[in-house]
């Protein structure tokens, strides 16, 4: 099958959205597929064999800085014919998406659309409350154009069907556990985490360093647990504000980490502390649970569907900083119920794999070929 992918973010962007795309594309050619991926700003010319065109891109500032906006130029719909897919995917359509899906509307071609991101709750984050209306009209207006959309997690899927998006289905999680497990601890990793101070209870954070990942909700626990030490893995537009928040604190800011390198700093650490509610699955947190590393995650958006809580992590009340606390105190402090739920972590992680995962979404394709010989959505854009 050939697929044509228009995402709003890729390489060299790290995120959870850009580490499911690059899973998907390794799968895709492992099985046979071949991809035309466009992307905004500056991505690599290629990816897994898959060929990607470079959008030009303008950053969405001052409001995130970090993301870059794919600008429609002419020359997408000649690659997208020399290409003849048989099915266009859009992924989290905003700007590039919404031309992909335009693009894809004018050739009468198969569409799926997939939602990571509710970016009503950005919008509020950012502190654009005047486009949370709009946003919801616009999700639900450009998502309707697709025969088919999925979602990363089942409260996502409830969360879009709520915004009145159609043809709704579950794209399934996955993790690479060959890649994050226990053995990848190390007594070194562990050290640098710690700032020197490796015998102390360690929670480590990875992802974004923005607003909206609610990482100044850790000064409550690591100011006032005894000898907590915290690690801060990733950067973004919050971190200047965030090292500021935190000085004088036991915090260590690493700034991004990949591949084997961030894998040892799950594995080496007590407990994932998650305090994000506007996520709408929570790759890290699978990651960390596949190292054996149990989370702490806010019973919001996609986390239920990732912890259990009591059995595989802990969940705490959003903005109960009380809670919180309580929850993390929980792990770091007993060393047999963080091993319990550790190892039930990762148990439960060695279900989902990405080959799984994928054969799944070119059923969903196969799916979106079918729907659009059956009818075409109404266009709108």
């Amino acid at each position: 099958m050939r697929i044509a992918i228009f995402t709003e973010t890729f390489l060299p962007k790290v995120d959870g959205i850009v580490t499911r795309l690059l899973r998907t594309l390794e799968q895709l050619a492992v099985l046979g597929h071949e991809a035309l991926v466009f992307a905004p700003h500056d991505p690599p010319d290629s990816y897994a064999g898959h060929r990607v065109v470079r959008v030009p891109a303008l950053p969405f500032r001052p409001w995130y800085p970090e993301l870059f906006l794919g600008l429609p130029r002419p020359r997408l719909g000649r690659e997208l014919d020399a290409f003849r897919p048989d099915v266009v995917h859009v992924v989290n359509p905003v700007v590039l998406g919404l031309w992909g899906t335009a693009l894809a509307k004018q050739r009468n071609l198969p569409l799926l659309a997939s939602y990571h991101t509710d970016i009503t709750q950005y919008a509020r984050h950012l502190k654009l409350p005047m486009l949370q209306e709009p946003s919801r009209r616009f999700l639900r207006d450009v998502h309707n154009q697709a025969h088919v959309n999925l979602c990363t997690s089942v409260p996502m899927v409830r969360s879009a069907r709520g915004l009145g998006i159609k043809r709704v289905r579950l794209w399934p999680k996955a993790v690479d556990t060959d890649l994050f497990r226990p053995e990848r601890a190390t007594r070194a990793m562990r050290e640098r985490l710690s700032g020197g101070h490796p015998d102390d209870p360690l929670m480590i954070y990875v992802g974004r360093l923005s607003y909206e990942k609610r990482i100044d909700w850790l000064y409550a626990p690591v100011t006032s647990l005894p000898n907590v030490r915290l690690a801060l893995v990733g950067s973004g537009p919050a971190e200047a504000d965030l090292k500021k928040r935190f000085r004088g604190t036991n915090t260590v800011f690493t700034g991004y980490m990949s591949g084997t390198e961030l894998a040892s700093a799950y594995a080496s650490s007590d407990v994932f502390a998650f305090p994000s509610d506007t996520e709408t699955l929570g790759f890290v947190a699978m990651e960390s649970m596949a190292a054996g590393t149990p989370a702490v995650g806010a019973r919001a958006g996609g986390i239920p569907d990732v912890i259990a809580d009591g059995e595989t992590g802990l969940m705490f009340t959003p903005g109960d900083l009380g809670d919180l606390t309580g929850k993390l105190k929980r792990l770091l402090f007993d060393a047999a119920e963080r091993r319990r739920l550790g190892e039930a972590a990762r148990a439960e992680m060695l279900k989902h794999n990405w080959q799984a995962a994928t054969e799944r979404l070119v059923g969903f394709y196969e799916l979106a070929r079918a729907v659009h010989g059956r009818f075409d959505p109404p266009s709108r854009y």
